[in-house]
């Protein structure tokens, strides 16, 4: 168990903004920051954070809360994990008991498969550095390499013992179960059709790469042999599990990611020692594809954090024309791609290696194209003087300037395309014509395929009906977190009978606290929240607030429970969605809330009491549907309820029938 001193002590220094901007790419917005959803596909900010709050809301999905809750949607993270990560990202010591074997078996499917894998990298880091063969295979090779200890140690590089079962039995002696051994890949069990399993670490005699998540949790890994075994592959990854989707992964993303959003830029490389070494040599802003095919979802990871990508490929890579495939899917999510290729015989492991930072550097901006001008310098090549390839050359990077988004950079592009190929804009505008009706057309074709083959049967769609109680409920939550510890002028109306005997509302002026105002006006018509939620927050705030002089939001989110976090997160960030709309752009200004926070509750009493008069009176209209009962006491309350809500809804302007 983490202390409570500790976990009070997190949430009081993180910042849900510097957190997040470890994942997405936060931009300041007025007050607010914003960004491109983590959890959706989108092209344009709708993602919050509020740095006054402390917390966050993505409108796209729907999540919100605070930094803990960002950690558990985003990482996958257990509560306590989430602690323990801030704890570690803020240099505060944690103190925690050993879990118990109870508490190990309690632990999720998912969280064993980490803990394997973390414990995993230990002990391949450990035998590089404490084991004979380590030191002299394992760190002899990496050192041949030209990487220093400092960064052996940073990418937690390790070595796998040249022997059957090495890794299996130590894990196995420390307590992991071999199914999750099993599942993470590290172990390879193999059924017998008598007798135990027969068992072998799936790594054996390699040198070890960590793959980490963006957060930095072990998903899986990477060895590569260091014999000349022909029956062996060179580079073995993880299988795909629970928790390593190759697809999704991007290799050395947990170490370049500041230096991404700070640069604004990436650099795309494909292995693991081209990451390493660029590093090493300064360049921290580089990730890599782990040898697969560039997929979009990689591509997103690093659109979360910049909008520049450029891809650094081999001298003699072979097969570079498959390569612009993966240039294609840049293109297709509105980022600027840029390409740049090292001397023959170099790659950025060997240019990195041999060449100072300044050097590196400069080669980079001098030699980094945009993507037309690299993709004809490629095709035009290939096609020399003949027409025909020279015309499919043309179709070719008009092809790609289709998959641009953004309309302004897709004339920008036909227009240098123009240029370079020395062919009319019109030309190509006609083609990227073409193009553009092929593709509606395939997408129409499929939308009538698909339509063929389900039935669809319409049904009469009705608007759903709005919830005036919750709607109302969620108001009162929303004033008592924003404005709950305020002192304000407030007006009540005082029922009274005048001189022709008349029930008569007269106004009452007084001072004091929102909290009290709201707790007194709700006691007093033995008013209770009907939400469950609600209740719970309703009843946490009020004595939050009786309690404390001084309300902190932040504070109150963290002595939540998880459960309601993304409720109250959603309720405080409501204003914040309008912002995206850019209102003042438009020469409208919406009237800030603050303005008239005293009118703001006294008019969601009333309509509370309204809503409630009103189902009262439903109910009561019920009991006189009986004709063999005598109603008269039942009608005289109906007119009497009848009454008052006419009184209460003149106050509120609202004309009723």
């Amino acid at each position: 168990m983490i202390s409570k001193i500790t976990i009070d002590q997190v949430y009081e220094t993180a910042r849900v903004e510097e957190v997040i901007g470890d994942f997405v790419q936060l931009k300041k917005s007025g007050s607010n920051f914003k960004g491109l959803s983590p959890f959706t596909d989108e092209r344009t900010p709708s993602f919050m954070v509020s740095p006054v709050k402390q917390i966050w809301k993505d409108f796209s999905s729907g999540k919100g809360g605070n930094v803990v809750a960002f950690l558990m949607e985003h990482e996958h993270f257990s509560y306590p994990e989430a602690i323990r990560y801030l704890a570690k990202k803020y240099n505060i010591e944690i103190e925690e008991t050993e879990r118990t074997d109870e508490e190990k078996e309690q632990a999720n499917e998912r969280e064993s498969m980490y803990l394997v894998s973390e414990y995993a990298s230990t002990y391949f880091e450990r035998t590089l550095w404490e084991t004979e063969p380590g030191k002299a295979i394992g760190l002899t090779y990496f050192k041949e390499r030209g990487f220093s200890e400092e960064t052996i140690k940073t990418f937690s590089l390790g070595y796998s013992l040249d022997e059957w079962e090495a890794f299996t039995k130590s894990a196995l002696d420390e307590g992991y179960q071999l199914d999750f051994l099993n599942k993470t890949g590290l172990t390879i069990v193999k059924e017998q059709p008598q007798g135990a399993a027969k068992k072998f670490d799936r790594f054996k005699g390699r040198v070890m790469f960590p793959i980490h998540s963006m957060s930095g949790r072990v998903l899986g890994f990477g060895g590569r042999i260091l014999t000349n075994d022909k029956k062996a592959a060179k580079y073995l990854n993880s299988p795909e599990s629970e928790i390593y989707h190759k697809s999704k992964v991007l290799y050395g993303i947990y170490f370049a990611k500041q230096a991404i959003a700070k640069e604004d830029t990436c650099y795309l490389v494909e292995g693991y020692t081209d990451v390493i070494q660029l590093h090493q040599r300064g360049i921290k802003n580089v990730v890599a594809s782990s040898g697969t095919a560039l997929t979009p979802e990689q591509i997103r990871l690093i659109n979360r954090l910049t909008k520049n990508i450029t891809v650094l490929f081999d001298g003699d890579a072979a097969g570079l024309r498959a390569s612009l495939r993966g240039i294609d899917l840049i293109l297709e999510q509105g980022m600027n791609v840029r390409v740049c290729t090292f001397p023959e015989g170099e790659d950025p492991d060997s240019f990195a290696k041999n060449n100072a930072y300044e050097d590196v550097v400069l080669y980079l901006e001098e030699n980094s194209k945009d993507f037309i001008q690299f993709k004809t310098s490629i095709l035009v090549a290939e096609a020399a003087n003949d027409p025909i390839k020279r015309a499919d050359t043309i179709r070719d990077i008009v092809k790609s300037i289709s998959k641009i988004p953004d309309r302004i950079k897709k004339e920008v592009y036909v227009q240098e395309c123009a240029k370079i190929m020395q062919i009319s804009e019109e030309v190509l505008y006609n083609t990227l014509a073409q193009i553009n009706k092929k593709v509606a057309t395939d997408v129409a074709k499929k939308q009538r395929q698909e339509q063929k083959a389900f039935d669809v049967v319409k049904t009469e769609q009705t608007s759903a009906k709005v919830d005036v109680q919750f709607e109302l409920e969620r108001k009162i939550i929303e004033m008592l977190l924003l404005y709950g510890s305020e002192r304000q002028e407030f007006e009540d109306l005082v029922l009274k009978e005048n001189a022709e005997g008349d029930l008569v509302l007269e106004p009452e002026t007084y001072e004091t606290k929102v909290y009290e105002k709201i707790y007194l006006d709700l006691q007093e018509d033995e008013i209770e929240l009907t939400n469950q939620n609600f209740k719970s927050v309703y009843y946490r705030l009020i004595e939050s607030l009786n309690e404390n002089d001084e309300f902190s939001i932040q504070s109150f989110m963290a002595s939540l429970n998880q459960e309601l976090v993304p409720e109250v997160s959603s309720i405080l960030m409501e204003e914040e969605k309008y912002v995206l709309h850019d209102w003042k752009r438009r020469n409208i200004y919406p009237k800030e809330k603050k303005q008239g926070v005293a009118q703001l509750v006294g008019e969601t009493i009333l309509s509370l009491r309204c809503n409630l008069i009103r189902n009262r009176i439903e109910k009561l209209k019920k009991e006189t549907e009986n004709p063999e009962k005598d109603n008269k006491e039942v009608l005289e309350e109906i007119v009497n309820y009848l009454q008052l809500n006419k009184l209460l809804n003149a106050k509120l302007s609202r004309v009723i029938s």
